[in-house]
């Protein structure tokens, strides 16, 4: 730690820093909403440090949670100032370039109207957009205005028709004329009004690499090494240490991978239905729990919210029912001389888990200690995999449903939410850190649109929406003593 002399310096580099924090927002106020974000990145990036070094000087200090909570927030405050710069960035850029042209217009011709506003030459041969333009009908797509957008074109203008039917129509109308070369995207624009989007195909996602695929299967082997690890702590010892006993870890590894493995193969199934391509699994290894579950990218587009929403859904689905089925099977299983024996406390960390254990145990959960079958400890643990992968951030599953659910906007506040919550967590529990940073740095962004954005998914979706959240939130919260004492949990 620093010294009583150092004091005064540290509190000098923290005046000279506000200081510099303070030029900078005046130099930023002449350039309106661009130079504000673009300040308030740097503020994010030096709060953390200024708080520590100020609250330090001023005799105050915070541990290393402390410190790696104010990191993880400011990443996170980091990442969506960004997003809002760039986004007011293309709004002012694009508002700039159509005010320039219609003045230039205006100029040579006051009386002329132009149906089309063309702002510079598209990135698509003119021959080809010729073609794409010849797909647009008032009975389709009325298209009013064309606008250069990355190696493609936005046409702006009015939708006559039920979404769904209008992009299949003008899909097969595209195809028709330039087979596979362009994907057309109908998508909501910033005013909340439909727009199409035409992009080479070139731009699809991309397979995966042999070298992901080696480093996919390398993560798969310290999966089932740490899973093997997990099944020795629970059983009090240290299998690395004591490699002979291999044989009584096996079992617990052996559950892990049933539930694991039906994860991805519900993913794998609703993605062929669909016709959607994924990526080799990359499981992420973790000592605490044997594993996190698997991150898996799509390498195709996604047709619709609807589709993301099943291929999403599809993976806790069937690795949540699979835990479920262990876990009650496991509780009917328990009985006086089981292989665990876990103080009646263990069951008061979850309501999920409590409240069938109340069901299926009765009082036994008053008892000091209780015994129970190896498929309840399985059951649990892929019950708290499936859960944090339902949490409702970024390319997680929770974060594809919600996204496919309640749109981009929504999602993006959910993943900003959950990490802000993940890192509160962390105060009091370093697994949430770990996976806080998880998100942050693997996870964090949304899904691509689809295909078809503007189309909604059904109210049996939205409904299996929220039961997939509540049941995430029932498996991740633990009882209160007061609640736990009602339920009969407990001595």
């Amino acid at each position: 730690m620093f010294t009583s002399s150092e004091t005064p310096i540290i509190a000098a580099i923290v005046l000279i820093a506000s200081g510099i924090l303070g030029w900078g927002f005046y130099r930023a106020r002449p350039f309106g909403k661009l130079g504000i974000l673009a300040w308030l990145q740097s503020v994010v990036l030096m709060t953390p440090w200024l708080l520590f070094f100020g609250l330090f000087a001023a005799g105050i200090y915070i541990n290393i949670v402390g410190i790696l909570f104010l990191v993880v927030a400011s990443a996170g405050l980091y990442i969506f100032l960004g997003r809002k710069l760039r986004e007011a960035g293309q709004d002012a850029i694009l508002k700039q370039r159509a005010t320039e042209r219609l003045a230039a217009q205006g100029d040579k011709d006051s009386s002329v109207k132009v149906p089309e506003l063309q702002l510079e030459p598209t990135p698509i041969p003119e021959a080809d957009l010729s073609l794409i333009r010849g797909i647009f009908g008032i009975d389709t797509f009325f298209a009013t205005e064309t606008i250069p957008y990355q190696e493609g074109v936005v046409f702006k203008g009015n939708l006559r028709g039920e979404p769904e039917a209008v992009h299949n129509r003008l899909t097969k109308s595209l195809q028709e004329r330039l087979e596979d070369k362009y994907r057309l995207f109908l998508v909501e624009n910033t005013d909340g009004k439909p727009v199409i989007i035409i992009l080479p195909s070139r731009t699809d996602p991309q397979r995966a690499q042999l070298a992901q695929k080696a480093f996919a299967v390398i993560l798969l082997i310290a999966t089932i090494a740490t899973s093997l690890e997990v099944g020795g702590i629970l059983q009090n010892f240290d299998l690395f240490s004591n490699p002979e006993r291999f044989a009584e870890a096996l079992p617990i590894a052996l559950g892990l991978s049933v539930i694991l493995i039906s994860h991805e193969v519900g993913h794998w199934l609703l993605a062929r239905r669909h016709q959607v391509k994924l990526s080799w699994p990359f499981f992420l290894p973790a000592v605490q729990i044997g594993s996190f579950g698997a991150i898996t990218r799509f390498e195709s587009l996604v047709p619709s919210r609807k589709a993301l929403f099943d291929i999403a859904l599809a993976g806790p689905a069937f690795g949540g029912i699979t835990s479920l089925l262990l876990l009650v099977i496991g509780l009917l299983l328990s009985h006086p001389g089981s292989l665990f024996q876990l103080p009646n406390q263990f069951f008061q960390g979850s309501i999920l888990v409590g409240s069938l254990a109340r069901v299926v145990l009765g009082s036994a959960l008053q008892s000091p200690v209780v015994n129970i079958h190896p498929l309840v400890v399985i059951g649990w643990l892929g019950l708290v995999i499936t859960a944090l992968n339902l949490m409702p951030a970024g390319q997680l599953d929770g974060g594809r449903i919600v996204q496919a659910i309640y749109g981009r906007k929504t999602a993006g506040r959910t993943t900003f939410a959950t990490i802000v919550l993940l890192a509160i967590v962390s105060l009091g529990n370093p697994l949430a850190m770990y996976w806080a940073i998880v998100i942050l740095f693997l996870q964090r962004d949304l899904e691509r649109p689809s295909l078809n954005e503007i189309s909604e998914p059904d109210d049996a979706r939205a409904a299996l929406c929220l039961l997939a959240l509540f049941l995430m939130i029932a498996t991740l919260l633990p009882l209160t003593p007061a609640l736990a004492g009602r339920l009969g949990i407990g001595s």
